[in-house]
């Protein structure tokens, strides 16, 4: 990326930054970056800042641990924004949450989280724990069966069809982690299938 060509000038040497969840695609706040922040995020894969109020470079995560490592980095249309996705380590916003946004709309990545932190919990006080102990065969003729239900349902339109698929994409989703895999994988197969 060459920084140089960034319009620089229309926010007298600083432009925003929005911060987004790499994953789950949530905005996690937003900060300002000069262009030695920039080259310094571009060349560590941390997330720094131009601090207006300290005016100095700040790198999320220096004094908090609570880092954003970089993913990914796109520029807007008028060259003026700056769009970082990057994975939280940690909280994002200084008070302790997730975004300093609030709580975001929930989302497939976001239950991917969820099975993830869940998979390693009591197998006895959590289905997906349970689940993932079964292994890959039971997880996999979990899919199966709810896909069947899934079909079934649409063909004799009982009124449960989003239950039904919602409880195949949770299946399908805990079959992924189990394979090492994820959703973000999943989609850049379907961006590659542009002729759908």
């Amino acid at each position: 990326m060459e920084t140089k060509k960034l319009n620089w000038s229309k926010g007298n040497g600083l432009l925003p930054a929005i911060i987004q969840d790499f994953n789950s695609k949530d905005i996690l706040m937003l900060g300002f970056m000069n262009e030695e922040a920039l080259e310094r995020t571009l060349s560590e894969n941390k997330v720094t800042f131009f601090s207006r109020t300290q005016d100095k470079l700040w790198r999320k995560g220096d004094t908090s641990g609570n880092s954003l490592c970089v993913k990914d980095i796109a520029i807007d249309c008028d060259k003026d924004t700056i769009l970082v996705q990057a994975i939280n380590d940690g909280p994002t916003c200084h008070e302790g949450s997730y975004s300093c946004f609030g709580e975001q709309m929930f989302s497939l990545q976001k239950l991917e989280k969820i099975i993830s932190d869940k998979s390693i919990a009591d197998p006895q006080s959590s289905y997906t724990a349970s689940l993932i102990k079964k292994g890959t065969a039971e997880i996999a003729k979990k899919v199966n069966e709810e896909a069947g239900e899934t079909s079934i349902s649409a063909v004799s339109k009982d009124g449960r069809i989003e239950e039904e698929a919602a409880d195949l994409m949770y299946h399908l989703l805990v079959l992924l982690y189990d394979a090492g895999s994820n959703l973000n994988e999943v989609i850049k197969v379907l961006e590659n299938r542009a002729e759908i």
